[in-house]
C-alpha cells in the first residue's frame, strides 16, 4: 500500500478530477465513441479506434486517481513541526555556489508544482532536504551534477 500524503487544498482538487472524469469525461468518451460507430466498418474505422484509445486512457487515469484517493492521509499545514525540513513545510535556502536564496513548499508529487515554489519531497533536491535543520547543509546529486544548499529557515 502506497500512502500519498496531500493538503486538504491538493486532495479536494484531486477528487474534483477525479468526479468530473467519471461524469463528464465518461459521456463524452461514449458519445464520441457511438459517433465513430455509425461511420460504418469499425475495421478500417481510425475515428473508432481514436475514440476507444481515448477511452482506455480516460479509464487509466480514473483508476490512477481512485488509487491514490484510497490510501490518502491529509495533513493539517498547522500541525507541522518545523523544527527540521518535513513535507508540507517551507524552506527557504541559499544556494552556496551561485549565492542565491530561494524558498519552496515540500509538497507531495501530485502536488508539485515548480511555477507556484512547490517542489516534490520524492525529488531529489527534496530527498536532500528532508530532515535538515536551519544552519545545516545539504549536498544533494541532481541531473545538473552536485548542488549545495544551506537551510537557512523552515515554516509553515
Amino acid at each position: 500500500m502506497n500512502i500519498t500524503y496531500l493538503t486538504q487544498e491538493g486532495h479536494d482538487r484531486l477528487k474534483a478530477e477525479m468526479d468530473e472524469l467519471k461524469t463528464t469525461g465518461r459521456q463524452d468518451a461514449a458519445k464520441a465513441i457511438a459517433e465513430a460507430r455509425e461511420k460504418g466498418d469499425l475495421s478500417e474505422n481510425a475515428e473508432y479506434d481514436a475514440a476507444k484509445n481515448a477511452q482506455g486512457m480516460l479509464e487509466l487515469r480514473i483508476n490512477e486517481l481512485e488509487k491514490v484517493l484510497a490510501n490518502v492521509r491529509i495533513l493539517n499545514e498547522n500541525d507541522m513541526d518545523t523544527s527540521e525540513v518535513r513535507l508540507l513545510t517551507s524552506v527557504t535556502i541559499l544556494n552556496k555556489k551561485t549565492g542565491k536564496e530561494d524558498t519552496f513548499k515540500l509538497v507531495s508529487e501530485s502536488e508539485a508544482d515548480l511555477k507556484s515554489k512547490k517542489i516534490s519531497a520524492a525529488s531529489p533536491i527534496g530527498k536532500g532536504l528532508l530532515g535538515k535543520k536551519p544552519g545545516e547543509t545539504a549536498f544533494i546529486t541532481t541531473p545538473a551534477g552536485q548542488m549545495e544548499f544551506k537551510v537557512l529557515n523552515i515554516f509553515v
